[in-house]
């Protein structure tokens, strides 16, 4: 086993990584436990010490891949140095940047999973759904500081916005990941700024 997976919270974590790494890249259906296992040295055994089953490792990962996430995005909805208006663009910008790194390819953990799995599984539905939900709560709050600072439109409330914004931004990663370009997330950067958000 090699030192990174040296203690049992290591192993967890690194399982919890290798998980999202793949799950990411083929989806859920396509990613074995063996391979995970197999990527950083774990015995095949050794799985269930840490997860329950499969969907319960998938739980972990979108619980795993959520602390991360979250962190990062308050960083950015939270950055006194921009406005509520330009941390929303600075967000997209990010996003964008990473489809370009990623030559489209892999997108959203949350976006995929829940396009896949939604039907599949109402464990892993609720899963996504709860984290869904809290982002949509976190660009609310910004929307609404927007809002009060009258930069961002008030004639729709910043629950709705916000809802239409993470729905929207989803969905133009998606068409971004089955064209293989970021054409879909331009349009819907210039339309969410230039005719929505706009006050």
């Amino acid at each position: 086993m090699s030192p990174r997976v040296a203690s049992r919270q290591d192993t967890r974590t690194a399982l919890l990584e290798a998980g999202t790494d793949f799950m990411l890249r083929q989806g859920y259906s396509n990613t074995g436990i063996q391979e995970v296992l197999s990527s950083i040295g774990v015995p095949k055994g050794s799985f269930y010490h840490y997860f329950n089953s499969k969907e319960d490792f998938a739980v972990r990962i979108i619980e795993h891949f959520d602390q991360g996430y979250t962190a990062r995005l308050l960083v950015t909805l939270r950055n006194p140095q921009a406005t509520p208006l330009n941390r929303l663009r600075n967000y997209c910008d990010a996003g964008k940047d990473m489809l370009v790194a990623n030559e489209c390819t892999k997108g959203c953990l949350i976006g995929n999973l829940s396009q896949e799995m939604a039907d599949q599984s109402e464990v892993l539905r609720k899963a996504l759904s709860t984290v869904m939900g809290k982002w949509r709560d976190l660009f609310a709050a910004c929307i609404d500081e927007g809002q009060q600072l009258g930069e961002i439109n008030p004639r729709v409330s910043a629950h709705k916005l916000a809802e239409l914004f993470l729905a929207g931004w989803e969905g133009a990663v998606l068409r971004a990941k089955s064209q293989k370009t970021t054409e879909p997330v331009e349009v819907y950067i210039e339309l969410m700024f230039e005719h929505v958000l706009k006050t």
